[in-house]
């Protein structure tokens, strides 16, 4: 398999493979369509072609002057240690990289990127190392949090060198970030510790009112989908009592369900984003293997709070018979 892209305009969830339902997109004609009340923009009729879809900040109808901060979120990439084992179907490690190909192209250049847990599949130093190896050449500071596929002790111990940065509260562009780690020993699910509820607030009290990104690996909000939704936050209430306190939260990130998502909770907008490799169709019971292509998430942040957003996927093609 190969992947291919060009410039726009613009084993293991711990479920059984029988879960999983291989689901063919039909070709559809080239253009948007509607998707709820927001623009989608579907394959378009050369199937190299990057794909699209595109967001605006609620009640903003446009950018500020200014240059935006340009951030570039991936996620739920599951390498291995070995670069061509697969995983349903796909080499995680091609994926990835076929993603960060794109990202290379991009200019100018996201200021900083987002690793949102998952990183790794098989738990193993060589995973995390070939992690680095490939983000590296982006030249980009690379900040990141664990998923429950992690090993948090191994990773911590590799990810703490330029461009990857431990660090889980910083400010750039006049925006607040804050990285959080929902990852609970032995569970597919997430949980926020008591210290790390205590560590989000402290941090909320601090910054004024600079807008503030909040990122985490599990989806704090349902997905409408059983079986990932068995594996979300458990204890989004505990979180949302914090975030409804602080009006200048503007943005919740997550990984883990390996799809685009975005909804709407008072005045916070929630964002899930696709995985660079496998792709989950949304509300599908069972869970069923979308062959939507990998993405990634690219946000700008205006230095006055308001923000655009796009998921761009990175189509593949199969190789002739």
């Amino acid at each position: 398999m190969t992947f291919s892209y060009s410039t726009p305009n613009l084993e293991n969830f711990n479920i059984p493979v029988k879960n999983f339902v291989k689901r063919s997109y039909p070709e559809p004609a080239c253009g948007p369509v509607a998707v709820g009340n927001r623009p989608f923009f579907p394959y378009p009729q050369n199937p190299s072609e990057a794909i699209l879809e595109l967001h605006r900040s609620p009640a903003t109808p446009a950018m500020t002057p200014v240059s935006p901060l340009l951030v570039a979120q991936i996620t739920d990439t599951h390498l291995f240690a070995e670069i061509d084992r697969e995983w349903k179907g796909l080499s995680t490690t091609r994926t990835l990289q076929a993603v960060l190909d794109r990202l290379q192209q991009i200019q100018p250049p996201p200021d900083l990127l987002l690793l949102t847990g998952d990183l790794s599949q098989d738990e193993t130093p060589e995973s995390y190392q070939r992690l680095v190896s490939l983000i590296a050449p982006l030249g980009i500071p690379a900040y990141w949090i664990p998923g429950n596929h992690d090993n948090i002790p191994v990773m911590s111990e590799i990810l703490n060198q330029p461009p990857l940065s431990p660090e889980k509260s910083w400010m750039l562009g006049n925006w607040q970030f804050l990285l959080l780690s929902s990852v609970a020993a032995g569970c597919d699910g997430g949980r926020l510790s008591p210290e790390s509820l205590h560590w989000l607030d402290s941090q909320l009290q601090q910054t004024g009112d600079r807008p503030v990104i909040i990122a985490l690996h599990h989806h704090p909000l349902p997905i409408n989908s059983e079986i990932m939704d068995g594996m979300m936050l458990h204890n989004a209430d505990e979180f949302f009592a914090i975030v409804d306190r602080y009006p200048q939260i503007k943005i919740v990130l997550c990984g883990h369900i390996h799809q685009e998502f975005q909804q709407q909770r008072g005045s916070v907008s929630y964002l899930g984003t696709p995985s660079t490799c496998i792709q989950l169709l949304p509300k599908s019971h069972p869970i069923i293997v979308d062959e939507i292509p990998p993405g990634f998430r690219l946000l700008e942040l205006a230095i006055d709070g308001t923000w655009n957003t796009r998921v761009e996927r990175v189509a593949a093609q199969s190789p002739p018979d």
